[in-house]
């Protein structure tokens, strides 16, 4: 039994808890050592605080409870300095706001040195700051266990000062995305690091060196200027992770990489390396990670892949030189989770490639990418089987046969991108069931047949729909509402009218819309307009809509051409890059768009060729700074070109087709142009010679059917990128010049293809004069080589050195005062597919080399003074006989046979007919009677004295009779 407590001892064990209270309660806010006090005030002192971070950080209050500072709970020291920014770099597309927000949130100014003071500090991060003017402090052994140092991204400048060598304790060290003078080497001797990340520094080779540190694991040199791998690197062998990607590696991957046998990551993406894939990479049986992406790498993909029985991610993606089939040794990578073979030119059935992951991968397997391969055969129903695939691309391959149904057993599936394949069949209905799917993208195939709304009926968590380019039809109930808020919806070349689709009157977050050439007509509606999204890329092109547009809240891409909208142009968002207007109804001026200075401050694209716009271009471009492209052709414009359109940095203009007059204003040299149409106006003047000073990015000139007159300028010589050259229908004088031969993209083969590309869907176009027709060329414009010279004044000859345009396809100089022969060499042209040199003076024989122009398909020399017989060749004898009207020729295709003994007899003599030829014998017999006749009289006289005297006395004799006869008759 106890004894019970005095009841005067109770107070005294109440105040047990209260002291032991008061002493835990000062332990836990023990107040942080006076000195680092003052060492972290004078460390903010000169620092720039836009945001006012730091404004914990005040005298008098505990430095261990101040933001980002972390003291040790037994000293008080303080131990962790963690300053980053917390806010990440906004993308492209943030507002001005979120980029202030970001910058104000960065911190600046100078690091104090008082920062050394804090001799207990272990961990130091200052990273994505902004030090732009400083570089980073020399650090000393002051801070003798500082074992993590994050500098990263906080804009340094200068040199790696050689003191980080001294911090023996460092493990941890990143100075990546700081720029810095790599003049001279700095070696790192630090025996505890194991990590060192350098990227994105700017280093190259001879900038730095590790070498005594035997337990560093984790090296990033990323983003550098390494070439080759450094030596140095090889002799790290307990590395277990090595990033070079972005470097200048080149030539064949170094076969030191196989002797890192604890290596389990290597990243040598970007740069460009160029052999074959080494077998020593295949014998790192623990690597985990290899990315060969981005590279130029060669050859097949051998059947020693099996050997890398730890990998779970392997990218060998975009070296675009890979070939030939797959090893049937996939099967042995059972860790395998992602593989990226894109952009290549691997080969093989796809049934066969998913036969062998199938074996080992199914239950690991989670993304698979082999788009834009030569991948062919059939989808088949073991698709269904990988059921934690959750990524599948096989975009732009030769993939045939329907989608399987079996496409519904993914359960797991939220990336799907077959597009651009030869896919046809309908679009299965099992698609409904993939509750997983968020982008859906099968455009560019041969599906065919009617969409339902079972088709969706599941697919709640999809954000995009592209599936344009199919044949198929979706007419849901006009009351349906869509399970999805799409952000994307791409149904180009469906047919969902001819209603206006009433689904999207949904649609809450919808910034990507194509419904183009989708069998819409009537008025576009009202709610539409009203939509509270406000679209990035709106495209209703191709198709019946009508009526006016008052307002576009389309924040980038706007392309409403090929429709049936009228009244005056819409008003536009402040910001957008692209308005496509083309083939509409659309009238009045151009004054409020152009002159707003709300409109076209980032206007890159102006499309309102083939509407009914009217008056004069208003001379209020100065603020369309980055606009490239202004097609204004075929409307009812008139006047001249302003001046102000020469002061920003145009690539295109189109005024063709209109009613505009005067000379080309000089600012047009300011330009850099790539296309200058104004055919068919009125302009005036010559020619001018700057159109060659600033312009060597001139690819197509045409001033046709204008009033220019002058000549040739020779400036045109140096355009040496120029494929089209049209000045046809002029008043042009003079000869054709010589130097023509110096346009090298016409004499030259170059790789045109993409010249003429603007964006999705959208190329350079041009109404072009080819081969006796007028024709629209887009895509193809910049496969087109020509000059048309027609319907001038031009004289002189032919010059010879124009057959050196060896690339030129279309040649003519038809309509002109052409004189002398065809050029002999003509027949260099083997590319030409149309040459038109009628009525013009030529004379001569058709030159046996034009047998060589195989690729001939127009070809007119009528109405000259052509003689002889028409060459004989495959292409020559095809044209019908008024390409040769008009001449002295004979010889297939013409009736005319050239055996005969009277035609071989006029060939001689310059193509006279035989009873010319006895026209001319009769000249030179009275030519040659008249000489005899003239001197069988005269000769005497002068030969014989008497004769010539009496001669000139009856002369005299008759003169005086005829003298008295006339005075007579005058009295």
């Amino acid at each position: 039994m106890t004894t019970p407590l005095p009841i005067s001892f109770f107070p005294f064990l109440l105040l047990i808890p209260a002291i032991c209270s008061t002493i835990c309660h000062a332990n836990s806010n023990l107040l942080c050592i006076q000195s680092e006090r003052e060492a972290l005030l004078k460390f903010k002192n000169d620092l720039i605080d836009p945001s006012n971070r730091l404004s914990s950080w005040v005298e008098g209050r505990d430095c261990c409870e101040w933001i980002g500072v972390f003291c040790q709970n037994s000293t008080g020291h303080v131990h962790q300095l963690h300053l980053a920014s917390l806010l990440s770099a906004p993308d492209f597309n943030a507002t001005p706001a979120e980029w202030e927000a970001y910058y104000n949130s960065l911190l600046g100014g100078k690091i104090n040195p008082s920062l050394l003071e804090l001799k207990h500090l272990s961990s130091l991060d200052l990273s994505n700051n902004n030090f732009s003017s400083i570089q980073i402090p020399k650090f000393s052994v002051c801070w003798r266990v500082l074992t993590y140092l994050n500098l990263s991204r906080a804009r340094f400048q200068g040199a790696i000062p050689h003191s980080l060598g001294n911090l023996s304790k460092l493990q941890y060290l990143d100075l990546g995305g700081n720029y810095f003078d790599d003049l001279e080497q700095v070696t790192f001797k630090l025996p505890s690091l194991l990590e060192l990340h350098l990227s994105g520094c700017g280093l190259h080779p001879s900038s730095i060196s590790v070498n005594s540190s035997k337990s560093l694991v984790i090296l990033d040199l990323s983003w550098n200027r390494f070439s080759p791998v450094p030596k140095w690197i090889f002799s790290l062998h307990g590395l277990v992770s090595i990033d070079l990607r972005y470097n200048d590696l080149e030539g064949p991957i170094p076969d030191y990489f196989g002797n890192f046998s604890f290596l389990e990551v290597l990243d040598l993406s970007g740069n460009s390396l160029d052999s074959s894939i080494p077998n020593s990479l295949y014998s790192l049986n623990r690597l985990q990670f290899l990315s060969l992406r981005g590279n130029q790498l060669q050859g097949t993909i051998s059947s020693a892949i099996g050997n890398l029985s730890s990998i779970t991610h392997l990218d060998l993606s975009y070296n675009y030189m890979l070939e030939g089939r797959l090893p049937t040794s996939l099967e042995y990578l059972c860790k395998l989770k992602e593989m990226d073979l894109s952009f290549n030119k691997i080969e093989g059935g796809i049934s066969e490639i998913l036969q062998s992951l199938s074996r080992y991968c199914l239950g690991s397997l989670e993304s698979l990418d082999m788009s834009n391969n030569q991948l062919s055969g059939h989808l088949t129903d073991q698709l269904g089987q990988f059921k934690n695939l959750s990524y599948l691309s096989l975009a732009q391959n030769k993939i045939s046969g329907p989608i399987p149904s079996s496409i519904g057993e993914l359960s797991s599936l939220k990336f799907f991108d077959v597009s651009e394949n030869q896919l046809n069949g309908t679009f299965p209905l099992s698609f409904g069931q993939l509750e997983s799917l968020e982008t859906l993208n099968f455009r560019n195939n041969l599906l065919e047949g009617v969409v339902l709304e079972t088709h969706f009926s599941n697919l709640t968590r999809l954000t995009t729909l592209t599936a344009s380019h199919n044949r198929l039809r979706f007419e849901p109930n006009s009351s349906w509402i869509p399970p999805f808020q799409c952000e994307t919806i791409e149904l180009g070349h469906w047919h969902l009218g001819p209603k206006f689709p009433q689904w999207l009157k949904f649609r809450k977050k919808l910034f990507v819309l194509d419904i183009s050439n989708a069998g819409i007509s009537g008025v576009m509606p009202t709610w539409f307009l009203n939509l509270p999204t406000q679209f990035e890329y709106l495209n209703l092109s191709f198709n019946k809509l009508t009526g006016g547009i008052s307002y576009l809240n389309v924040k980038d891409i706007v392309d409403l051409r090929s429709n049936q909208f009228r009244g005056p142009l819409p008003r536009v968002f402040r910001n957008l890059q692209h308005l496509i207007l083309s083939n509409n109804s659309f009238s009045g001026s151009l004054f409020e768009l152009v002159c707003n200075s709300s409109s076209g401050e980032l206007m890159e694209v102006l499309y309102i060729d083939k509407n009914l716009i009217s008056g004069e271009i208003p001379d209020c471009w100065n603020h369309w700074q980055d606009l490239g492209l202004l097609d204004l052709g075929s409307n009812n414009l008139t006047g001249k070109i302003p001046p102000s359109l020469g002061h920003i940095n145009l690539a295109v203009l189109n005024l063709r087709n209109n009613s505009m007059f005067g000379e080309l204003p000089s600012t047009l040299q300011n330009s850099s142009l790539i296309m200058l149409d104004l055919s068919e106006n009125h302009f005036n003047g010559s020619v001018p010679a700057w159109i060659g000073d600033n312009s060597s990015l001139l690819r197509i000139i045409s001033l046709r059917s204008n009033n220019f007159d002058g000549h040739i300028p020779h400036k045109i010589c140096d355009l040496l990128n120029l494929l089209i050259l049209d000045l046809a229908h002029n008043n042009i004088s003079g000869t054709i010049p010589k130097c023509f031969r110096k346009l090298y993209s016409m004499a030259n083969r170059n790789n045109r293809e993409n010249y003429m590309y603007v964006s999705e869907g959208l190329y350079l176009s041009a109404l072009l004069v080819l081969k006796g027709r007028q024709d629209e060329y887009g895509a193809t414009l910049g496969l087109v080589t020509s000059i048309d010279l027609s319907t001038n004044s031009l004289t002189g000859e032919i010059p010879k050195e124009i057959a050196r345009l060896v690339e030129l396809r279309s040649l003519n100089l038809s309509g002109n005062l052409l004189t002398g022969n065809i050029p002999d060499n003509i027949g260099n042209m083997k590319l030409m597919e149309s040459l038109d040199l009628s009525m013009n003076q030529l004379n001569g024989e058709i030159p046996l080399s034009l047998s060589n122009l195989n690729f001939l398909n127009h070809f007119n020399v009528s109405y000259n003074n052509l003689t002889g017989q028409i060459p004989t060749s495959t292409q020559l004898q095809s044209f019908e006989n008024f390409s040769y009207m008009g001449n002295h020729l004979c010889g297939p295709p013409l009736t005319k046979n050239c055996s005969t003994k009277d035609f071989s007899t006029d060939s001689e003599n310059n193509g006279s007919s035989s009873e010319e030829s006895k026209v001319n014998w009769l000249y030179v017999s009275i030519v040659l009677g008249f000489v005899m006749g003239f001197w069988g009289v005269v000769a005497p006289l002068f030969f014989i004295r008497p004769w010539r005297h009496a001669y000139y006395r009856k002369l005299d004799h008759n003169y005086a009779k005829l003298y008295v006869f006339w005075a007579t008759m005058d009295i």
